[in-house]
């Protein structure tokens, strides 16, 4: 498919045209021709007020369910939410049944990609069933299109399982992505320990549980001289830990979930059980580090942490609900609401697009010519109300609906499919 795209002003710090406003030819899935003014006629011609253009926006960690909880989401439908939401690239995380524990999994996932405007990147589990123990064939898994492994939610508890499993990461040029949360400190609390737990009357995770496994990662980290990504940081310290790991040179980059960028604790003041969060919401203290931390580069990747659940799961009381909401369609609208002040469209977009990519060694995508098409199309601040017809997962666990938000996707063209969002 043929596309012109009129007068987008470029996003791309790794571009000649960054901050540029230009028209951008592409034909048979690659930039053919970038200029100030392309007069030919295609297929599509595509405009809007404030158009802007990036390169494809990729998320890190979101759940799409398939196999095992097709209740909740299932790959079809999580692509149909990654598009809406303007990605083109998601990592998918394995919360699965069976688990994606194996090469035969791996493929299972890549197989969807045939024909699908969305890159699915199947994560696969660092230990067989997620059990914490006996480390996965790795380098099966890796030869078979596996980048990166993680247990995800399920921390990582044992020190030696974790070092074996980076150093045969190493060995393969694969990433070890883990979720520093302590199990026995943290003792299935339900929110963050503090005044509100014990004002509520709910079990508290406190901020050490966090804290000291990244501590232990970063060490294991030193000693092994493999890469690490820590997963969901959300405590004020976690970011001092980690600003002096980056400082030291040691091969450890880290992401944060939308949810713990503006969202705090006083939201489960009623029990709401959409605003229960893993990691859970912390302090203001905590929140305004973590956007510091982005700002300062410390953070590298902004995720969704799309977490499509239930009603029956959901809708309960709050100790039994489980963790997550949704956040595909709404990320970057929130992103422009509550972080436009602090962190630039640039910013943002390296957060969303080019560092994720950049974590996993994978190729850039840079608007130029001769390049593969790879790309998002939106407008930072367009205002609009999130609808139930904005929801194209299969789940509704969200507190955003009919909330305003700023910043919208409005297309996304990859491995040559246009679709508008």
């Amino acid at each position: 498919m043929n596309l012109l795209i009129k007068s987008a002003k470029v996003i791309d710090p790794n571009s000649k045209y960054h901050n540029k406003i230009m028209d951008i030819l592409i034909e048979n899935g690659k930039i053919k021709k970038i200029s100030k003014s392309i007069k030919e006629k295609k297929e599509i011609n595509f405009s809007a007020n404030n158009l802007h253009i990036s390169p494809g926006w990729f998320d890190l960690h979101a759940n799409f369910c398939e196999p095992g909880f097709e209740q909740s989401e299932t790959l079809l439908s999580g692509s149909a939410s990654a598009a809406k939401g303007g990605f083109t690239n998601i990592m998918i995380m394995p919360n699965t049944k069976p688990k994606i524990d194996n090469k035969g999994m791996i493929k299972y996932i890549l197989d969807y990609n045939k024909n699908n405007i969305i890159n699915l990147f199947p994560a696969g589990n660092v230990t067989k069933n997620a059990e914490g123990k006996e480390i996965v064939e790795m380098h099966d898994m890796h030869n078979a299109g596996c980048l990166a492994f993680t247990d995800d939610k399920k921390s990582i508890s044992r020190s030696d399982v974790l070092k074996i499993a980076m150093l045969y990461a190493k060995d393969s040029n694969s990433l070890i992505m883990n979720f520093p949360n302590d199990k026995k400190i943290s003792n299935n609390g339900t929110i963050n320990e503090g005044k509100f737990s014990t004002s509520l009357g709910l079990k508290g995770i406190p901020s050490i549980a966090e804290e000291l496994m990244v501590d232990r990662d970063i060490t294991l980290t030193e000693y092994t001289n493999a890469r690490i990504h820590l997963s969901y940081l959300s405590t004020k310290n976690s970011i001092k830990k980690l600003k002096s790991a980056k400082k030291r040179k040691l091969n450890v980059t880290a992401d944060v979930s939308v949810n713990n960028l503006f969202l705090t604790e006083d939201k489960v003041n009623d029990f709401d059980t959409r605003y229960k969060t893993m990691p859970p919401l912390r302090t203001k203290s905590d929140k305004n580090a973590l956007i510091k931390g982005l700002k300062e580069g410390v953070i590298d990747v902004i995720t969704s942490d799309h977490s499509p659940i239930d009603p029956e799961n959901k809708k309960i009381e709050f100790n039994q609900a489980k963790y997550g909401l949704i956040g595909l369609e709404t990320i970057f609208g929130l992103l422009g609401k509550y972080l436009s002040s602090h962190l630039s469209i640039t910013q943002i977009i390296e957060k969303i697009s080019i560092n994720p990519r950049k974590v996993l060694k994978l190729n850039k995508m840079i608007i130029q010519e001769g390049e593969f098409a790879d790309i998002t199309l939106f407008d930072p601040k367009l205002k609009w109300t999130f609808k139930k017809e904005d929801i194209k997962s299969k789940s509704k666990n969200t507190p955003f609906l009919e909330k305003n938000l700023i910043g919208k996707p409005l297309a996304i063209y990859n491995n040559g499919k246009f679709k508008k969002c």
